[in-house]
């Protein structure tokens, strides 16, 4: 990397940081007051008693993972519907309505938080799904995530209770007082960067060339707004953040980077605070950032010096990437994106050297904790907090505790088959994929375009997305096939609600703990060397798990 790339990567990133430090503090604060507050709100009040809930009674793990799922299951049920219906809805655009296939998918898809889009968007689903459907789970998704965080606190913090919280009133206030407010100001932020809002549906224009073109509208800041606060990513457009009317600039890039930064990494100040240690927080937040940074220069270094005639001539990789946004706006935009849940993309993925489209996925596998998706980013790093405990006790002799608590052999099987759920799910769908041989050659002779070594790579980011609910995709793989939108779907939903259960026991297990006074012998959480650990067990993980198929797919293609 050349010393005015570097520069020029060193700045963006500084205000990046020197934003979000900004925000840390009072967003954090302010998420732990949401969680905490014993005074409702009256429409909140009176939410509940359209619901039949008493917000006063709190719930047990299996009763809060009741709500979850129920909840979920209803939102997967009318996102179908709503799609299999649409042509009869208002603001249909006369568009047909999906498959059975690729309405199951997206119902999946956005339920589960991914936003996985096996489709064009635009010329796919009219207005009275993209608002009623897709945009309400965008915020709903995105507040069951927070709840289950939260409610993994609550188990870390609580002495001897049985309960959890309110599955109910944490979906209701993290909607109402946190993800509407913030994607309100977003949007009208967003507004007066450029991005459209409108019902115009489509509109015909003549082109310089004397042809004629249809040009979509829509309301897209308000769901751009959501897409990012609520770590989403599902693009009103097929480009999703490539395309002016969603990301005009490089000035709506950089907020766009924020708004899907803000949350995550305000959640550990909310847990410190929750726990009564804020120092625990920081090492939490230290953590993530560190492994972020690390991922952004690397990416960053990789495709400034993207090898070849054409790249040497652009001064880089340019091939895939915006002129407005370069390669560093492309490159902090993808180490954001992936890192977190939102899998909004402003580049293809799929474009950028072969070592460059390894960060990506990597940032995926890691479980997206580089800060990771609102709510469950904090929550895996914290399940990751508890295996690193244990190690050290291990290596130590001594019994681990985290924050006070004992970690036992209940614990840590429960731990242990979180960080395994999703591996085995991408490995499996994979593997699946190219053994099969109906599934085989209908990926040969439909789905993939890049034969060899990047055809592998591109099948195995898909499943990485999807089993990790990140959304993003290589963009060389057509997905809206029976197989993939199936499998994918499956993959989504178990990625999802699978390690939400286990996070639910792993807390209630904990709530009904006492906390022990720290000795002499305990690990101390909150220092450096802690830090260090905690990052070393994520990437060590990673690379036990990952590194074989990596070495057949993106690795052997960066080394041929």
């Amino acid at each position: 990397m050349d010393a005015p790339t570097m520069l020029h990567a060193s700045l963006a990133f500084l205000t990046v940081a020197l934003i979000l430090a900004a925000l840390h503090r009072p967003l954090g604060d302010w998420i732990a007051r949401v969680y905490s507050s014993t005074d409702d709100w009256k429409i909140e009040r009176g939410a509940y008693r359209l619901i039949g809930v008493d917000p006063s009674s709190a719930q047990t793990w299996q009763a809060y993972l009741r709500g979850v799922l129920v909840f979920s299951t209803v939102g997967v049920l009318l996102v179908y519907l709503l799609q299999r219906t649409q042509q009869w809805l208002p603001y249909s655009l006369g568009l047909p309505a999906p498959s059975e296939h690729l309405s199951f998918n997206t119902a999946a898809s956005f339920v589960a938080n991914t936003n996985w889009q096996s489709y064009s968007p635009e010329v796919t689903l009219g207005y009275a799904v993209q608002l009623s459907a897709l945009t309400v789970q965008n915020f709903v998704s995105a507040a069951v995530g927070l709840a289950v965080a939260i409610a993994l606190v609550r188990g870390l913090a609580a002495r001897r209770s049985g309960t959890l919280g309110n599955f109910w009133v944490d979906l209701t206030r993290g909607t109402l007082r946190l993800l509407l407010p913030l994607s309100t100001i977003a949007a009208i932020a967003l507004l007066a960067g450029g991005v459209i809002q409108n019902f115009n549906g489509f509109t015909e224009v003549s082109t310089l060339a004397g042809a004629t073109q249809s040009i979509p509208g829509g309301p897209v800041a308000s769901q751009e707004a959501i897409k990012l606060v609520g770590t989403n990513g599902g693009g009103f457009f097929n480009t999703n953040s490539a395309h002016p009317f969603e990301n005009p600039s490089a000035v709506t890039n950089l907020l766009e980077v924020i708004l899907m930064l803000a949350i995550p990494f305000s959640l550990p100040r909310a847990f410190g605070v929750m726990v009564g240690d804020r120092r625990q927080g920081y090492a939490v937040l230290a953590v993530m950032a560190t492994l972020f940074t690390v991922s952004f220069a690397i990416l960053t270094a990789v495709e400034s010096a993207g090898m070849g005639s054409a790249p040497d001539a652009a001064g880089g990789a340019m091939e895939g990437k915006e002129q407005r946004f370069g390669i560093i706006g492309s490159t902090l935009f993808a180490t954001t994106s992936t890192g977190t849940s939102t899998g909004a993309v402003n580049s293809m993925h799929d474009s950028y050297t072969a070592l460059g489209g390894l960060l990506p996925m990597l940032n995926m596998m890691l479980g997206e904790i580089t800060p990771g998706g609102v709510g469950s980013g904090l929550y895996a790093m914290l399940v990751l907090a508890i295996i690193a405990v244990f190690i050290a006790g291990l290596l130590i002799g001594r019994t681990p505790e985290y924050l006070g608590k004992k970690i036992g052999p209940r614990e840590i099987k429960l731990a242990s088959l979180f960080i395994l759920v999703t591996p085995a799910l991408v490995l499996t769908g994979v593997a699946l994929s190219f053994a099969i041989p109906g599934v085989r050659d209908e990926l040969e002779a439909t789905s993939i375009w890049n034969p060899g070594v990047h055809g592998l790579s591109e099948v195995l980011y898909a499943f990485t997305s999807a089993a990790n609910n990140n959304g993003s995709a290589f963009a060389g793989l057509t997905a809206n096939t029976p197989w993939l939108n199936t499998s994918l779907g499956v993959a989504m939903l178990l990625g999802r609600f699978v390690p939400i259960v286990l996070v639910l026991a792993l807390a209630g297990s904990l709530a009904a703990q006492d906390k022990v006074p720290s000795t002499v012998g305990t690990l101390p959480t909150h220092r450096p060397q802690f830090v260090a650990l905690l990052a070393g067990v994520s990437v060590l993980i990673t690379a036990l798990t990952y590194f074989p198929v990596l070495a057949l797919g993106p690795l052997a293609e960066g080394l041929s």
